[in-house]
């Protein structure tokens, strides 16, 4: 990770060295945080927020979800991302907003903590490897298994739920592959260790249903609507896991995978084992809209201005 100058912490600009928190902070101790993860990207206009609002109006939702109250709303939140980037001027980035609980006792029930709010940003370019975009990567089924709406809250960015994620990645490159795919409790295709799965067959998309314990991602909603856009069927739709080995094409999508074909699951070829000409359709329409290429007509990107000249502080709400 780069170091950019300034990151936002409760209200204002603080430069790197000074965002820090106690080694009490209840959220080091039980993972009382709730997160999202934002991509801004170069277009001709400038740089730009990718579904910006959209990011942190679920993370709203987390923190209801959590029982922990957001200090900012959301429209702040919104104009301090895009100061944010703006101020480290550093073009095509990825964009962490945190809300988490803070110093003051370690009991695990910590709702009468405070409530801490930090948005950090930084350059990220291809999150499972150069060439995945182009080329795919090699999966595997973990034998993890994807938590349950009655253990956890699946729909939630939590911090602490993704010990989960992080045993899924762990087990996927220890054994050579890029990624990992859990099952829900059921045994039905859930999701990736940080994204979402599309399995393509006779030229419809097909997508786990919330029901499967998916996090509801903004880049799969995304997928979804430009499916449409192009006239591609899709369906929401519980996936079984020698369905995946028959499939014609799979992809993953998510914030920092973007969309990524997969090449193959357990050693097995997708399809013709590359990049098929559905995800490359897809993938062609995603990148032309989120660089300025074509027209923004589902209104999913928010600009951003060159802000070198002040730290701004803005106000809490």
């Amino acid at each position: 990770m780069n170091e950019p100058e300034w990151i936002w912490l409760d209200g204002e600009l603080v430069p790197w060295a000074d965002a820090t928190v106690h080694v009490t902070t209840h959220a080091l101790h039980y993972g009382s945080s709730v997160f999202e993860g934002i991509r801004a990207y170069d277009t001709p206009d400038g740089v730009a927020l990718f579904r910006l609002r959209d990011h942190l109006t679920r993370m709203e939702q987390s923190t209801k979800l959590f029982r922990m109250p957001m200090p900012f709303s959301v429209d702040t939140l919104e104009e301090a991302c895009v100061s944010l980037v703006g101020r480290n001027h550093e073009g095509a980035c990825y964009v962490r907003p945190l809300t988490f609980r803070g110093a003051g006792g370690l009991g695990v029930d910590g709702r009468k903590l405070p409530v801490h709010t930090t948005i950090v940003s930084f350059e990220w370019g291809a999150y499972l490897g150069d060439g995945a975009l182009e080329n795919g990567i090699d999966a595997a089924v973990s034998s993890w298994r994807r938590f349950s709406s009655n253990t956890h809250l699946p729909r939630a960015k939590i911090g602490g739920q993704y010990v989960n994620n992080q045993l899924v990645a762990a087990q996927a490159h220890l054994d050579g592959y890029q990624e990992g795919i859990v099952l829900d409790e059921a045994g039905q295709v859930s999701e990736g260790s940080g994204e979402n799965l599309f399995v393509i067959n006779d030229g419809a998309l097909l997508t786990p249903p919330v029901s499967t314990s998916i996090l509801a991602g903004i880049t799969r909603d995304t997928v979804l609507q430009l499916a449409s856009d192009l006239g591609l069927p899709c369906l929401e739709t519980n996936i079984s896991r020698d369905s995946l080995y028959l499939a014609d094409e799979l992809f993953m999508t998510g914030t920092a995978a973007e969309i990524t074909p997969v090449r193959s699951v357990d050693r097995i070829p997708i399809g013709t084992g590359e990049r098929g000409p559905i995800t490359a359709q897809l993938q062609e329409a995603f990148f032309s809209i989120v660089h300025g290429q074509t027209a923004d007509r589902h209104g999913w990107l928010t600009p951003v201005q060159d802000d070198r000249d002040a730290a701004k502080v803005v106000a809490r709400s």
